[in-house]
């Protein structure tokens, strides 16, 4: 196992559950890290707070669904922090519906933050990550957060949802076997229910957690420490999927 001193982690949707819990775990391993969401002033409280516990991290408002912002932002980042190491695809959206009930918005906006935002992500950081994957620490990270419903259908209305996620990961096999030859490794964390805002909301059909006991639901911080697991593996290790649930989880 190797820390991350020295490391520059990107982490997008970073103002709140799964994206907030893994900037600090990912600065409490050493990486200085850019926190990429729309709501700055969670985004300036959060970095206050890992400064207070002896990390590093910097805020950056942007919305991934603006293909020009995150461009713009990912270049701000690399040239101010020395390059990226460390891509953690994880701002997200779900909204869940029969089709003949849905909202045609709705799909558009999930495929738009879901699908789109991590490609767009993806793309700009690109370039800094096969460059850093030629430095000292000898590899870099693309790591995106996508769901048990990116590889099973859990229910009917989770159609547009999985099927986001299902793109993603089919996105991240190929860009796996396009980046092996550069070290660049990539991989997914497919997380079950989790007590984040997307399941404490009480949308209809959606996963509830508002009631959830400790073996039913997973706190963000079990998804944070997926994510520094892989990306703390000895260089020569590519771990390319965890897929984790609560235990009491059965779909």
């Amino acid at each position: 196992m190797r820390d991350l001193h020295g490391a520059v982690a990107v982490v997008t949707g970073a103002s709140s559950g799964i994206g907030e819990a893994t900037a600090r775990a990912l600065a409490a391993e050493g990486a200085e890290v850019a926190l990429l969401a729309r709501r700055r002033d969670r985004l300036d409280e959060l970095a206050a707070d890992i400064a207070r516990n002896g990390g590093r991290a910097h805020a950056h408002e942007v919305d991934v669904t603006d293909p020009a912002a995150v461009r713009t932002a990912v270049e701000r980042v690399a040239t101010e922090l020395g390059g990226i190491d460390v891509l953690v695809n994880n701002a997200g959206y779900g909204v869940w519906a029969p089709a003949a009930e849905a909202d045609l918005d709705e799909w558009r906006k999930m495929v738009d933050i879901n699908l789109n935002g991590v490609l767009a992500t993806t793309h700009a950081a690109l370039p800094h990550l096969t460059a850093a994957a030629q430095g000292e620490r000898g590899v870099a990270d693309v790591i995106t957060i996508s769901s048990v419903g990116g590889r099973k259908i859990t229910a009917p209305p989770s159609n547009v949802y999985a099927a986001t996620k299902h793109a993603v990961g089919a996105f991240s096999e190929g860009l796996r076997q396009e980046l092996a030859g550069q070290h660049v490794r990539v991989g997914l964390v497919e997380p079950g229910v989790v007590v984040t805002e997307l399941t404490t909301k009480g949308g209809n059909n959606a996963p509830d957690a508002t009631r959830a006991t400790e073996l039913s639901a997973l706190p963000a911080e079990d998804i944070a420490d997926a994510v520094v697991y892989m990306a703390t593996r000895p260089r020569r290790t590519a771990i390319n999927e965890i897929l984790v649930r609560p235990i009491e989880q059965i779909a």
